[in-house]
Protein backbone atom coordinates (compact mmCIF):
# COMPACT_ATOMS: atom_id res chain seq x y z
CA UNK A 1 0.00 0.00 0.00
CA UNK A 2 1.34 3.50 -1.11
CA UNK A 3 1.64 6.28 1.64
CA UNK A 4 -0.89 8.10 -0.34
CA UNK A 5 -3.13 5.57 -0.09
CA UNK A 6 -2.43 5.42 3.84
CA UNK A 7 -2.71 8.98 3.98
CA UNK A 8 -5.86 8.80 2.28
CA UNK A 9 -7.21 6.52 4.86
CA UNK A 10 -6.16 8.27 7.62
CA UNK A 11 -7.79 11.44 6.44
CA UNK A 12 -11.09 9.49 5.64
CA UNK A 13 -10.58 7.81 9.38
CA UNK A 14 -10.31 11.16 10.99
CA UNK A 15 -13.18 12.56 9.61
CA UNK A 16 -15.42 9.65 10.36
CA UNK A 17 -14.18 9.86 14.14
CA UNK A 18 -15.16 13.84 14.06
CA UNK A 19 -18.96 13.28 12.93
CA UNK A 20 -18.96 10.73 15.26
CA UNK A 21 -17.64 12.23 17.95
CA UNK A 22 -20.28 14.56 19.82
CA UNK A 23 -22.84 11.19 19.41
CA UNK A 24 -20.24 8.62 21.35
CA UNK A 25 -18.48 11.25 23.78
CA UNK A 26 -22.09 13.44 24.81
CA UNK A 27 -22.22 17.28 25.42
CA UNK A 28 -19.65 17.70 27.32
CA UNK A 29 -16.62 16.11 26.12
CA UNK A 30 -17.76 17.59 22.50
CA UNK A 31 -17.27 21.21 24.48
CA UNK A 32 -14.22 20.38 25.40
CA UNK A 33 -13.11 19.35 22.29
CA UNK A 34 -14.28 22.69 20.65
CA UNK A 35 -12.14 24.20 23.04
CA UNK A 36 -9.20 22.14 22.33
CA UNK A 37 -9.58 22.98 18.68
CA UNK A 38 -10.16 26.68 19.35
CA UNK A 39 -6.81 26.96 21.34
CA UNK A 40 -5.03 24.50 19.32
CA UNK A 41 -6.10 27.33 15.91
CA UNK A 42 -4.39 29.81 18.53
CA UNK A 43 -1.48 27.69 19.25
CA UNK A 44 -0.57 27.27 15.22
CA UNK A 45 -1.10 31.01 14.52
CA UNK A 46 1.42 31.78 17.03
CA UNK A 47 3.86 29.01 15.83
CA UNK A 48 3.01 31.12 12.17
CA UNK A 49 5.55 33.73 13.94
CA UNK A 50 7.41 31.69 16.06
CA UNK A 51 8.41 28.55 14.51
CA UNK A 52 8.42 29.91 11.19
CA UNK A 53 9.49 33.27 11.38
CA UNK A 54 11.41 33.28 14.69
CA UNK A 55 9.39 35.56 15.99
CA UNK A 56 8.23 35.57 19.57
CA UNK A 57 5.15 37.84 20.43
CA UNK A 58 3.93 38.23 24.27
CA UNK A 59 0.83 39.81 23.19
CA UNK A 60 -0.86 37.48 20.70
CA UNK A 61 -3.66 37.43 22.41
CA UNK A 62 -5.12 40.75 21.40
CA UNK A 63 -5.85 39.60 17.99
CA UNK A 64 -7.61 36.47 19.65
CA UNK A 65 -9.71 39.38 21.75
CA UNK A 66 -9.99 41.58 18.70
CA UNK A 67 -11.08 39.03 17.04
CA UNK A 68 -14.04 37.83 19.98
CA UNK A 69 -15.06 41.53 19.82
CA UNK A 70 -15.29 42.24 16.20
CA UNK A 71 -17.82 39.50 16.04
CA UNK A 72 -19.67 40.40 19.29
CA UNK A 73 -20.32 43.88 18.13
CA UNK A 74 -21.55 42.99 14.76
CA UNK A 75 -23.93 40.53 15.86
CA UNK A 76 -25.04 43.21 18.51
CA UNK A 77 -24.81 46.01 16.37
CA UNK A 78 -25.76 44.51 12.80
CA UNK A 79 -29.44 43.34 12.79
CA UNK A 80 -30.06 40.66 10.73
CA UNK A 81 -26.00 39.49 9.99
CA UNK A 82 -25.60 36.17 9.68
CA UNK A 83 -23.08 33.33 11.09
CA UNK A 84 -20.32 33.75 8.28
CA UNK A 85 -19.99 37.44 7.94
CA UNK A 86 -19.69 37.75 11.64
CA UNK A 87 -16.55 35.60 11.54
CA UNK A 88 -15.29 37.15 8.58
CA UNK A 89 -15.51 40.43 10.52
CA UNK A 90 -13.71 39.46 13.12
CA UNK A 91 -11.41 37.86 11.36
CA UNK A 92 -10.93 40.91 9.36
CA UNK A 93 -10.81 43.00 12.59
CA UNK A 94 -7.90 40.88 13.95
CA UNK A 95 -6.10 41.20 10.27
CA UNK A 96 -6.55 45.08 9.83
CA UNK A 97 -5.49 45.58 13.53
CA UNK A 98 -2.13 43.31 12.49
CA UNK A 99 -2.02 45.25 9.26
CA UNK A 100 -1.56 48.73 11.59
CA UNK A 101 0.67 47.63 14.10
CA UNK A 102 2.70 45.59 11.32
CA UNK A 103 4.89 48.47 9.84
CA UNK A 104 6.09 49.30 13.48
CA UNK A 105 6.83 45.82 14.40
CA UNK A 106 8.66 43.72 11.45
CA UNK A 107 11.69 46.20 11.91
CA UNK A 108 12.46 44.86 15.37
CA UNK A 109 13.23 41.22 16.49
CA UNK A 110 13.83 39.13 19.25
CA UNK A 111 13.84 40.47 22.68
CA UNK A 112 12.44 44.39 21.32
CA UNK A 113 9.65 42.23 19.34
CA UNK A 114 8.39 40.07 22.23
CA UNK A 115 8.46 42.93 24.94
CA UNK A 116 6.89 45.28 22.10
CA UNK A 117 4.34 43.14 21.91
CA UNK A 118 3.50 42.96 25.56
CA UNK A 119 3.43 46.68 25.72
CA UNK A 120 1.13 46.91 22.79
CA UNK A 121 -1.36 43.76 24.27
CA UNK A 122 -1.39 45.30 27.71
CA UNK A 123 -2.56 48.76 26.21
CA UNK A 124 -5.14 47.03 24.21
CA UNK A 125 -6.52 45.32 27.48
CA UNK A 126 -6.30 48.14 29.56
CA UNK A 127 -8.30 50.20 26.53
CA UNK A 128 -10.99 47.19 26.62
CA UNK A 129 -11.62 48.11 30.75
CA UNK A 130 -11.89 51.78 30.42
CA UNK A 131 -14.25 52.04 27.41
CA UNK A 132 -16.53 50.37 29.33
CA UNK A 133 -19.42 51.54 26.88
CA UNK A 134 -17.99 49.77 24.05
CA UNK A 135 -16.67 46.83 24.96
CA UNK A 136 -18.68 46.51 28.65
CA UNK A 137 -15.47 46.85 30.68
CA UNK A 138 -14.97 43.79 32.82
CA UNK A 139 -18.08 42.72 32.28
CA UNK A 140 -17.41 42.15 28.29
CA UNK A 141 -20.13 41.42 25.73
CA UNK A 142 -22.81 38.83 26.38
CA UNK A 143 -26.19 37.45 25.68
CA UNK A 144 -25.65 38.78 21.85
CA UNK A 145 -27.55 36.66 19.19
CA UNK A 146 -26.25 33.77 17.82
CA UNK A 147 -27.63 33.42 14.18
CA UNK A 148 -28.35 30.42 12.30
CA UNK A 149 -25.88 28.84 9.42
CA UNK A 150 -27.78 29.90 6.43
CA UNK A 151 -27.28 29.40 2.78
CA UNK A 152 -30.94 31.60 1.43
CA UNK A 153 -32.89 29.54 0.02
CA UNK A 154 -31.28 25.79 0.65
CA UNK A 155 -30.42 25.39 3.80
CA UNK A 156 -31.00 27.15 8.03
CA UNK A 157 -29.28 25.56 10.90
CA UNK A 158 -30.10 26.55 14.24
CA UNK A 159 -26.21 27.27 15.96
CA UNK A 160 -27.55 26.96 19.60
CA UNK A 161 -28.17 23.32 19.60
CA UNK A 162 -24.59 22.20 20.96
CA UNK A 163 -24.10 19.61 18.22
CA UNK A 164 -24.80 21.74 15.68
CA UNK A 165 -22.44 24.17 16.75
CA UNK A 166 -19.69 22.17 16.51
CA UNK A 167 -19.41 20.87 13.35
CA UNK A 168 -19.14 24.60 12.43
CA UNK A 169 -16.83 25.35 15.06
CA UNK A 170 -14.70 21.81 13.29
CA UNK A 171 -15.47 22.97 9.83
CA UNK A 172 -14.25 26.41 10.41
CA UNK A 173 -11.10 25.79 12.54
CA UNK A 174 -10.20 23.21 10.23
CA UNK A 175 -9.73 25.14 7.34
CA UNK A 176 -8.02 27.78 9.21
CA UNK A 177 -5.42 24.65 10.06
CA UNK A 178 -5.47 23.17 6.46
CA UNK A 179 -4.83 27.15 5.04
CA UNK A 180 -2.03 27.76 7.52
CA UNK A 181 -0.67 24.17 6.93
CA UNK A 182 -0.74 25.15 3.30
CA UNK A 183 1.09 28.46 3.16
CA UNK A 184 3.73 26.61 4.90
CA UNK A 185 4.26 24.06 1.84
CA UNK A 186 4.45 27.02 -0.31
CA UNK A 187 7.55 28.58 -1.72
CA UNK A 188 6.50 31.49 0.58
CA UNK A 189 6.72 29.20 3.22
CA UNK A 190 10.05 28.45 2.24
CA UNK A 191 11.44 32.26 2.73
CA UNK A 192 9.54 32.27 6.03
CA UNK A 193 11.77 29.70 7.48
CA UNK A 194 14.88 31.42 5.45
CA UNK A 195 14.13 34.70 7.55
CA UNK A 196 14.64 32.64 10.66
CA UNK A 197 17.73 30.93 10.29
CA UNK A 198 19.16 33.73 7.88
CA UNK A 199 17.55 37.09 7.38
CA UNK A 200 20.51 39.07 5.37
CA UNK A 201 21.18 35.68 3.18
CA UNK A 202 17.51 35.77 2.20
CA UNK A 203 17.25 40.02 1.34
CA UNK A 204 20.73 39.28 -0.26
CA UNK A 205 18.76 36.82 -2.63
CA UNK A 206 16.11 39.85 -3.60
CA UNK A 207 13.32 39.18 -0.92
CA UNK A 208 12.22 41.98 1.11
CA UNK A 209 12.15 40.57 4.44
CA UNK A 210 10.50 43.15 6.51
CA UNK A 211 7.35 42.90 3.87
CA UNK A 212 7.88 38.86 4.08
CA UNK A 213 7.57 38.92 7.64
CA UNK A 214 4.53 41.88 7.73
CA UNK A 215 2.34 39.01 5.39
CA UNK A 216 3.74 36.37 8.42
CA UNK A 217 2.59 38.82 11.48
CA UNK A 218 -0.97 40.03 9.13
CA UNK A 219 -2.01 35.85 8.45
CA UNK A 220 -1.13 34.74 12.25
CA UNK A 221 -3.49 38.15 12.90
CA UNK A 222 -6.18 36.72 11.32
CA UNK A 223 -5.88 33.17 12.01
CA UNK A 224 -5.78 34.34 15.57
CA UNK A 225 -9.04 36.12 15.24
CA UNK A 226 -10.87 33.37 13.74
CA UNK A 227 -10.09 31.80 16.97
CA UNK A 228 -11.28 34.57 19.11
CA UNK A 229 -14.48 34.98 17.01
CA UNK A 230 -15.40 31.45 17.19
CA UNK A 231 -14.44 31.11 21.24
CA UNK A 232 -17.00 34.25 21.16
CA UNK A 233 -19.78 32.84 19.87
CA UNK A 234 -18.86 29.51 21.82
CA UNK A 235 -18.83 30.93 24.88
CA UNK A 236 -21.61 33.88 24.35
CA UNK A 237 -19.39 36.03 25.78
CA UNK A 238 -16.11 37.89 25.18
CA UNK A 239 -14.79 39.66 27.86
CA UNK A 240 -11.16 41.76 29.04
CA UNK A 241 -9.71 38.66 30.38
CA UNK A 242 -9.52 37.13 26.20
CA UNK A 243 -6.99 39.87 26.28
CA UNK A 244 -4.50 39.89 29.01
CA UNK A 245 -1.11 38.25 29.52
CA UNK A 246 -1.91 34.75 30.78
CA UNK A 247 -4.06 34.46 27.32
CA UNK A 248 -0.92 35.34 25.08
CA UNK A 249 0.99 32.73 26.84
CA UNK A 250 -1.37 30.10 26.50
CA UNK A 251 -0.51 29.64 23.13
CA UNK A 252 3.34 29.93 24.01
CA UNK A 253 2.99 27.28 26.65
CA UNK A 254 1.23 24.94 24.73
CA UNK A 255 4.10 25.15 21.56
CA UNK A 256 6.41 24.44 24.19
CA UNK A 257 5.11 21.17 25.17
CA UNK A 258 4.06 20.22 21.94
CA UNK A 259 7.37 21.00 19.84
CA UNK A 260 8.77 24.42 18.50
CA UNK A 261 9.76 24.23 14.42
CA UNK A 262 7.08 21.70 13.97
CA UNK A 263 3.25 22.85 12.33
CA UNK A 264 1.80 19.77 14.56
CA UNK A 265 3.57 20.64 17.28
CA UNK A 266 0.97 23.27 19.00
CA UNK A 267 -1.97 20.94 18.45
CA UNK A 268 -0.32 18.37 20.03
CA UNK A 269 0.50 20.75 22.91
CA UNK A 270 -3.10 22.31 23.02
CA UNK A 271 -4.23 18.12 23.60
CA UNK A 272 -2.06 18.07 26.52
CA UNK A 273 -3.27 20.82 28.06
CA UNK A 274 -6.60 20.23 27.96
CA UNK A 275 -6.20 17.12 28.95
CA UNK A 276 -3.85 18.51 31.87
CA UNK A 277 -6.64 20.70 32.47
CA UNK A 278 -9.23 18.07 32.57
CA UNK A 279 -7.60 15.90 35.25
CA UNK A 280 -6.40 18.34 37.02
CA UNK A 281 -9.82 20.01 38.25
CA UNK A 282 -10.98 16.99 39.72
CA UNK A 283 -8.04 16.79 42.20
CA UNK A 284 -6.91 20.45 42.68
CA UNK A 285 -8.08 24.10 41.96
CA UNK A 286 -4.44 24.90 41.19
CA UNK A 287 -4.49 24.00 37.35
CA UNK A 288 -2.32 27.02 36.63
CA UNK A 289 0.51 24.99 39.46
CA UNK A 290 0.29 21.91 37.35
CA UNK A 291 1.04 23.19 34.04
CA UNK A 292 3.68 25.79 35.22
CA UNK A 293 5.30 22.28 36.88
CA UNK A 294 4.55 20.32 33.26
CA UNK A 295 6.07 23.37 31.41
CA UNK A 296 9.26 24.00 33.74
CA UNK A 297 9.87 19.66 33.15
CA UNK A 298 9.55 19.95 29.35
CA UNK A 299 12.14 22.64 29.39
CA UNK A 300 14.31 20.73 31.44
CA UNK A 301 14.03 17.89 29.81
CA UNK A 302 12.60 17.93 26.37
CA UNK A 303 13.27 22.10 25.48
CA UNK A 304 11.93 20.89 21.90
CA UNK A 305 8.77 19.48 23.28
CA UNK A 306 6.77 15.86 22.89
CA UNK A 307 7.34 16.01 19.01
CA UNK A 308 11.03 16.97 19.60
CA UNK A 309 11.59 13.69 22.38
CA UNK A 310 9.81 11.63 19.64
CA UNK A 311 12.20 12.70 16.39
CA UNK A 312 15.51 12.32 19.21
CA UNK A 313 14.20 8.75 20.72
CA UNK A 314 13.47 7.82 16.60
CA UNK A 315 17.22 8.58 15.45
CA UNK A 316 18.50 6.91 18.75
CA UNK A 317 16.54 3.99 17.88
CA UNK A 318 17.68 3.96 13.66
CA UNK A 319 21.37 4.61 15.31
CA UNK A 320 21.47 1.76 17.49
CA UNK A 321 19.46 -0.41 14.56
CA UNK A 322 22.01 0.33 12.27
CA UNK A 323 25.09 -0.65 14.68
CA UNK A 324 23.64 -3.74 15.57
CA UNK A 325 23.01 -4.94 12.03
CA UNK A 326 26.29 -3.82 11.74
CA UNK A 327 27.31 -6.03 14.48
CA UNK A 328 25.93 -9.06 13.18
CA UNK A 329 27.08 -8.63 9.76
CA UNK A 330 30.15 -8.48 10.91
CA UNK A 331 30.45 -11.51 13.18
Amino acid sequence: MTNKKVQWILWVGLIVILALYPKVFGPYYTNVFVTFAIFAVFSVSLNMLLSYTGLLSFGHAMFFGIGGYGTALALKHIHGLSLLPAVLIGLLSAAIFGLILCPLVVRVSGTAFAMLHLAFGELIHVLALKLRGITGGEDGIGGFPIPPFSIPGVVSINMRAPENFYYFAIVVLGVSLWAMWFLTKTPFGQIQVGVRDNAMRIDYLGFKVPQTKAVVYVVAAAFAGVAGSIYALFQNLISSGALNVFTSFTPITMTMVGGIGSFFGPILGAAIIQMIEELSTRFTEQVELVVGLILILVILYAPLGCVGLFRSLKQEWSVRSARRARLENAS
